[in-house]
C-alpha cells in the first residue's frame, strides 16, 4: 500500500506538472499575455514596462525556469485584479466551492441509494417508471437553465429563497439543488441497474432460501457488491463537478467560489490567478483519485494496486 501511494503521488505530480505546463505554453505561445492583462488604451511604453515588471520580456526558456520555481513554492505572482498573491485568493475562495460541492454532491449521494433501490425492487412498476422518467429529465436539463428556473420560481415568484450571493444557509439551497440534479439522476440510474442485476444473481436466491431477511440481503450483500461501481461514478461526478459544473452554478448564483473567480479572472485577463486556479484544481483531482483507489482497496482487498 505504501509503495502504491508513493507511486501514485509521483504520477500525480507529473499530471499536475503537465497541466501547468500546458497552461504556460498556451498563454505564452498562443497569445500575448501583456495585451490580455492591460487595457486596450495602454501605450507601447506601458506595455514594455509591464512586461519587464512581470518578467515577460525575458527569453521563453528563462520564463519557463522561473515558472517551475514558482510551482515548487506555490508562488504564482500577484493577482492583477485582486492586487494580492494569486494563491491567497485561491485558498480564500476554495472553501466556498468545497462547501457547495459537499452540499450538492452529498445530497445526490444520500438520495440516490434509496431511490435506486426502491426502483429496482419492482422494475417496470409505477414507482420505477416515475423515478426513471424523473432521472432522465434531470439528465436532459442543462444546469444553467435549471438554476435560472429555480431562481424565477422560488426566489422571484414565491420569495422563499434569496436569488444569489452568500451569507446565510438559505443562500446555499438553490445552488446546491442545481448542482445535485445531474449527479443524483446518474447515480440513481446506476444504483437501479446494478441492483436489478444483483437481485437476479443465484447467490441472492440462495441466501433467501436460508431464511435471511430481505432487508439484510439488500444491506449486506447486494449493496456491498455495487459499492465499487457506485464509488467510481461518485468519484467521476466529484471531479466533473470540481472541474466544470461549479463554474456554471457559481456564475448563475453569483456564489463566491473558485468557479466564479475563474470566470472573473478570464474576463479581467488575470493570467497569474488563472494559473493558480488550474494548478490547485489539478492537485485536488490527483488527490481525489488516490483517495478513491485506497478506499477501493479497503472495500475489496482483491483489487490489485500494483
Amino acid at each position: 500500500m505504501g509503495s502504491f501511494i508513493v507511486r501514485r503521488l509521483w504520477h500525480g505530480l507529473l499530471v499536475v506538472f503537465g497541466v501547468s505546463l500546458t497552461v504556460f505554453v498556451v498563454t505564452r505561445l498562443f497569445g500575448d499575455p501583456v495585451s490580455l492583462m492591460l487595457p486596450l488604451s495602454a501605450s507601447a511604453e506601458q506595455r514594455l514596462a509591464f512586461a519587464q515588471q512581470i518578467g515577460l520580456d525575458q527569453p521563453l526558456f528563462v520564463q519557463f525556469l522561473r515558472f517551475l520555481g514558482d510551482l515548487a513554492t506555490f508562488d504564482f505572482g500577484q493577482s492583477l485584479w485582486q492586487r494580492r498573491p494569486a494563491i491567497e485568493v485561491v485558498f480564500e475562495r476554495l472553501p466556498m466551492t468545497l462547501m457547495l460541492i459537499g452540499a450538492g454532491l452529498g445530497t445526490a449521494i444520500v438520495l440516490s441509494i434509496p431511490l435506486g433501490m426502491i426502483a429496482a425492487l419492482r422494475p417496470g412498476g409505477l414507482v420505477d417508471r416515475i423515478i426513471v422518467s424523473t432521472g432522465l429529465l434531470g439528465l436532459s436539463m442543462p444546469q444553467f437553465w435549471v438554476g435560472l428556473l429555480l431562481i424565477m420560481v422560488f426566489a422571484v415568484q414565491l420569495r422563499l429563497l434569496p436569488t444569489s450571493g452568500m451569507g446565510t444557509p438559505m443562500h446555499l439551497i438553490l445552488p446546491a439543488v442545481t448542482l445535485a440534479l445531474t449527479p443524483l439522476a446518474r447515480l440513481t440510474m446506476l444504483v437501479r441497474s446494478s441492483m436489478i442485476d444483483e437481485l437476479n444473481q443465484q447467490y441472492v436466491r440462495t441466501v433467501k432460501a436460508k431464511g435471511l431477511p430481505f432487508s439484510h440481503i439488500l444491506r449486506v450483500h447486494t449493496l456491498r457488491n455495487i459499492l465499487i461501481s457506485f464509488l467510481t461514478l461518485t468519484g467521476w461526478e466529484l471531479i466533473s463537478t470540481l472541474a466544470g459544473y461549479t463554474v456554471v452554478v457559481e456564475t448563475v448564483f453569483a456564489w463566491p467560489g473558485l468557479g466564479l473567480t475563474a470566470v472573473q479572472a478570464i474576463q479581467r485577463g488575470d493570467l497569474f490567478l488563472m494559473q493558480a486556479i488550474v494548478f490547485v484544481i489539478a492537485l485536488l483531482i490527483v488527490l481525489i483519485n488516490i483517495v478513491l483507489d485506497i478506499i477501493f482497496k479497503m472495500i475489496d482487498p482483491r483489487i490489485d494496486l500494483n
